[in-house]
């Protein structure tokens, strides 16, 4: 469910009509809808009750600091993969005892900062970064909570650059290897071992490979606890598919928390989740205006978003439903969708069925709430998107456009260019 319909014939965020906001801030933008991911928090974390549950928001999905501080005040966390996202996550109210840092990258500067700032635990990821945070650790005089990060070889996920358990990806350890590194944490004074961790992919529809994936994880928590090793905690991450109006709905969280309940009956062990796209995806929409139309067999409608604004169809030939801002009911014909990028990729759909267009138009790109504005560039040297937040009759921009002069202050010319 998300809040963005038609009233009186104009698409709305709330209680706000999106030409409204375009009036007001330009385009394109973001337009994020608070009662959504209220909402879909709500769905997510009720769905385990009464089994409490740490529910970790996925900073990738959307790192505004005004989506985060929403979440934050509903109780949720932060999962987090560098320096920046805890960061993000602090300055939006997320307490420390409630943010898990992963990644297979991590910087012994982000390790040191994880383990000053109290995480709630570090997700390691091989040998190698144990060692690292170890040394860390002792040097700091912390004893930092960690979790190993288990490769189950499942994969799953809605295409194959989001798909993170199979074998022979780059995430986490294999389960036999996971076992002996969990033991050699638990022998380390400086390191507090609470758990596992896993997380298989983005935006599956399926549940088999997930419980497939806690099966496991449920497997080696039990060997673990038969050795005698102490093992408190889970991280399960995340992964829930989201409706992008092209699919039959994915699984509700309902379901997978049944899933959940049967993996885990009669096994004693807190859990963790870490949902990012399932709560944030269908609460923002991007918002762009018809720059022209260019007369083809099929004609093709010119906007001005672009593949730097939303990127995701151009590299996962990702699906989103786009909506006039003004209700029609004239009949629909066929149209080609692009940018103004100077890079053929720089389109977002070819023949989609489309009420009639005009230049000037006001189009709304539906379930761009997750993985939209977070990875938005300023190629082709274009100013950084902004994005805008809906609580019913209200709005607020909550990070304004980034224009290209005030991108030109960080850049300078060499003395050898200046005295020329």
């Amino acid at each position: 469910m998300n809040h963005f319909e038609y009233r009186g014939g104009a698409l709305c965020c709330e209680d706000v009509k999106l030409a409204d906001i375009a009036d007001a801030v330009g385009t394109p933008a973001y337009v994020y809808s608070t009662a959504t991911l209220e909402r879909h928090y709500d769905v997510f974390r009720s769905a385990f009750a009464p089994r409490d549950v740490l529910v970790a928001f996925a900073v990738k999905a959307n790192a505004n600091i005004a989506v985060l501080a929403t979440l934050a005040r509903k109780g949720a966390g932060a999962d987090t993969v560098s320096q920046g996202e805890i960061e993000r996550a602090l300055k939006a109210g997320v307490p420390p005892d409630k943010i898990i840092f992963s990644g297979v990258g991590k910087t012994e500067a982000e390790l040191a900062f994880a383990v000053q700032t109290g995480v709630h635990q570090i997700n390691v990821e091989s040998i190698a970064e144990l060692e690292t945070l170890a040394r860390i650790a002792w040097a700091l005089k912390k004893k930092p909570a960690i979790a190993i990060r288990v490769n189950p070889d499942v994969g799953a996920g809605g295409h194959e650059k989001i798909s993170t358990g199979k074998g022979d990806a780059k995430f986490g350890v294999s389960p036999e290897q996971a076992l002996a590194l969990y033991a050699r944490a638990t022998d380390d004074k400086n390191l507090d071992s609470k758990g596992l961790a896993v997380h298989i992919g983005s935006q599956i529809r399926d549940l088999s490979p997930l419980e497939a994936a806690f099966r496991v994880m449920r497997s080696l928590a039990e060997k673990l606890r038969g050795e005698g090793i102490a093992i408190e905690r889970l991280d399960l991450g995340g992964g829930l598919g989201v409706p992008y109006f092209n699919e039959p709905d994915p699984p509700a969280p309902a379901e997978y928390a049944a899933m959940v309940e049967r993996v885990f009956a009669g096994f004693d062990i807190k859990l963790s989740f870490e949902p990012g796209r399932m709560i944030a995806a269908n609460a923002g929409v991007l918002i762009a205006r018809v720059v022209r139309l260019q007369d083809r067999p099929r004609p093709i409608v010119v906007l001005d978003a672009a593949m730097n604004d939303l990127i995701r169809p151009a590299i996962y030939d990702a699906y989103h439903g786009i909506k006039p801002a003004r209700e029609t009911n004239a009949p629909k014909q066929a149209y080609d969708v692009v940018g103004p990028i100077c890079e053929t990729g720089d389109t977002f759909t070819r023949n989609r069925m489309l009420p009639p267009l005009e230049e000037g138009d006001l189009v709304a790109f539906m379930t761009a709430g997750a993985y939209g504005a977070v990875m938005a560039s300023t190629y082709n040297a274009r100013a950084l998107v902004p994005e805008v937040l809906v609580r019913g009759d209200r709005f607020e921009l909550v990070r304004r456009r980034w224009e290209v002069a005030e991108q030109l202050t960080l850049e300078k010319l060499p003395p050898w260019l200046e005295e020329a």
